[in-house]
């Protein structure tokens, strides 16, 4: 398959890398040229432009005017906020049967619009939420999938590639992909909060003789709880990770924790549908009132962003 992709950061890199080793023949683009000439050193047909890249999916042979009557898949792999502005300047450029698919974090609400948008243009759209991080992105990820069920059909084959053993799968019409990312991000929130809740107990436990002092080994103890207990998990198991990198006390890591806007579209969507989301809404509002309140749960919380999504969460006290 030869497809376009637009945006290179963490997670797009790494699959677009994930591809190459597929033999997928890639042409990408990135709003820094550094990361462009990155992966065409990898294999990657480089375009500095959107126009560069419709060009070069088009170019089948050596002749450049020639133009291919396939029809194009383009992948975005870009900030939310961004997608308009590239849609806008690369709907022009396509023609009908072409295909978008949105990989990035987008509200549900704007890609049923975007899809409207695309579909009176004869353009296919579907959307992906993407789960991993820039590791699941480089070795495979979980997905999942919107739009048509026709158009998931046709890029089943893409999908199985890009995603772990049985990671993919068909969410339902235009949005539920991402619907259904977004409120994956919420409950990711409220399991975070609960295990840096449980391990600041047990980190004050081992200062106060009286109620506790049993010289608990944090380290040891995300271990156990990864090996077959209730709670294992991904998370756990990256915090261990933390753990050895940091130390106990996670030193360098910050005890404030930023949010990047999933865990709040969740909580807005529950309270449209009347549905009580207390610890997930908690969750979110101990991530804003962290900001100048910084503790050890905190600190948890952060090391695991960084873990898993390569966050910068280092302490600039």
């Amino acid at each position: 398959m030869k497809l376009g992709y637009i945006g290179l950061g963490k997670m797009g890199f790494a699959m677009v890398e994930r591809l190459l080793e597929k033999d997928y023949k890639i042409v990408a683009t990135n709003r820094s040229n550094e990361s462009v000439d990155k992966i065409a050193q990898k294999g990657a047909i480089p375009a500095y432009e959107i126009s560069d890249l419709v060009k070069k999916l088009n170019i089948e042979t050596t002749d450049e005017n020639y133009q291919s009557s396939e029809s194009k898949t383009i992948w975005l792999m870009v900030p939310w906020k961004a997608v308009d502005s590239i849609l806008f300047d690369l709907s022009p450029l396509l023609k009908e049967g072409d295909t978008i698919i949105d990989g990035g974090n987008s509200p549900y609400i704007e890609t049923v619009r975007r899809s409207k948008e695309l579909s009176e243009k004869g353009i296919n759209f579907i959307d992906v939420g993407v789960s991993g991080g820039p590791n699941g992105a480089r070795n495979g990820a979980c997905l999942m999938c919107g739009g048509r069920r026709s158009d998931f059909d046709k890029y089943e084959s893409l999908f199985k590639d890009l995603s772990l053993e049985d990671g993919y799968g068909y969410m339902g019409l235009h949005g539920a992909g991402h619907f259904v990312k977004m409120v994956h991000n919420g409950i990711e929130y409220g399991m975070m909060q609960a295990i840096g809740e449980g391990f600041e107990v047990m980190k004050k436990s081992n200062e106060d003789s009286e109620k506790g002092g049993f010289d608990l080994d944090l380290k040891e103890i995300s271990r156990v709880y990864n090996k077959g207990s209730v709670i294992e998990s991904s998370l756990v198991g990256w915090l261990r990770n933390a753990y050895q990198k940091n130390g106990e006390d996670l030193e360098n890591i910050s005890g404030e924790v930023s949010h990047s806007g999933e865990g709040q579209w969740t909580v807005d969507t529950a309270n449209h549908l009347n549905v009580p989301v207390k610890i997930i809404e908690q969750s979110l509002q101990f991530r804003k009132d962290s900001k100048g309140n910084p503790s050890y749960t905190g600190k948890v919380v952060s090391a695991l962003r960084n873990e898993f999504g390569g966050h910068d969460v280092t302490d600039k006290k």
